[in-house]
């Protein structure tokens, strides 16, 4: 089985550069990514694997994807003619993955019309077809049902097709895909969430932590009971607490829908998140832990002397679901990886 795993919007959020590094020497077939301007990243890098691109791009960027060794992902006849007018040497095929719409709906050419699609892809004299996928909108749902009805009608598609290279990828799982679901056709899989520390469905095996969001106390405070806090004044110390400001906002990353309703770890303990988070600033209840100090670090996704707050929980809070989480990490958030001895 050969394995593609996702890189695209920065590694999914934690730095493309380093995690390219280390999944490398895991010797992958190649990195899948969502834009050109993500490939061309990753050639500048180093990269000399395979470059997979797994979303629609404009037309008035394949001829920078040809020039690079990017392989597109096609959904329609129209894109293919584009894709070989941009093609300058037809002495050597340029190669391409054919995305089918078993569902999903956004992109691929549709699974129910083989005979309309296939032959001129199969017959084109200046592209080849390196891959046939499709996604699974579903994957990491309760009931499976949805996702196997979307599996075997890629399975039935793919035994219609007529001429498919022997060596071409064929691939429908994700992460919850890959770890949940079988496919009888497919040779390759291409992993994203679960490699960043996601989970991917209940009767999926558990992800090993992979991002801690730390920050530090900035500010220590002892106010009396009515102080009110942070915009809008949606928070009033009920008797006399302690706060630590701590130096980290929506800014950063930090989901301001934690205000009033997440938390934060300080010594192993949970500490209430309270009032709106700033886009520079978050205060959190310190008056139960003893003797906190500017310098301190507060973890607010992670581990810190055996309690977690995992990546998903923190998702739950806000409403919304781990990608968004990690896709929303901001630059000025510094990336520090822990190296292995």
């Amino acid at each position: 089985m050969r394995v593609v795993p996702m890189v695209k919007a920065d590694a999914y959020g934690l730095g493309v550069e380093e995690v390219v590094r280390v999944l490398a020497s895991r010797d992958p077939y190649g990195f899948g990514v969502a834009t050109v301007e993500e490939g061309l990243q990753l050639r500048t890098l180093g990269v000399t694997r395979p470059i997979m691109i797994y979303s629609p791009v404009p037309p008035g960027q394949y001829r920078a994807a040809v020039k690079h060794g990017l392989i597109l992902s096609l959904s329609s006849l129209y894109e293919m003619r584009a894709l070989e007018g941009a093609v300058e040497d037809a002495s050597r095929p340029c190669p391409v993955q054919i995305e089918v719409d078993t569902g999903m709906g956004r992109a691929g050419f549709p699974a129910g019309d083989v005979d309309g699609w296939w032959p001129p892809v199969r017959d084109s004299k200046v592209l080849s077809v390196a891959g046939l996928w499709t996604h699974l909108h579903s994957a990491d749902e309760p009931d499976p049902g949805a996702s196997r009805k979307q599996i075997k009608a890629f399975e039935a598609l793919w035994r219609r097709l007529d001429g498919l290279p022997g060596g071409a990828l064929i691939h429908v799982a994700n992460s919850a895909g890959g770890l949940r679901l079988d496919c009888e056709v497919a040779n390759a899989t291409r992993p994203g969430y679960f490699l960043y520390g996601g989970r991917v469905g209940d009767d999926a095996p558990d992800p090993e932590p992979v991002v801690d969001v730390r920050a530090r106390v900035a500010l220590v405070r002892q106010v009396p009971a009515g102080t009110t806090l942070g915009y809008g004044a949606t928070y009033r110390a009920r008797r006399t607490e302690r706060w630590a400001t701590v130096a980290i906002g929506y800014g950063d990353g930090l989901p301001r829908a934690l205000g009033n309703r997440g938390h934060a770890l300080m010594r192993g303990r949970r500490v209430p998140i309270i009032g709106r988070i700033s886009m520079d600033a978050t205060v959190v209840d310190i008056t139960d832990v003893a003797a906190v100090e500017p310098g301190e670090a507060v973890t607010f996704i992670g581990s810190d002397a055996g309690a977690q707050i995992a990546l998903d929980e923190v998702a739950d809070t806000v409403g919304t679901i781990g990608y968004e989480i990690l896709t929303g990490l901001s630059p000025r958030l510094p990336r520090v990886w822990a190296r292995q001895p």
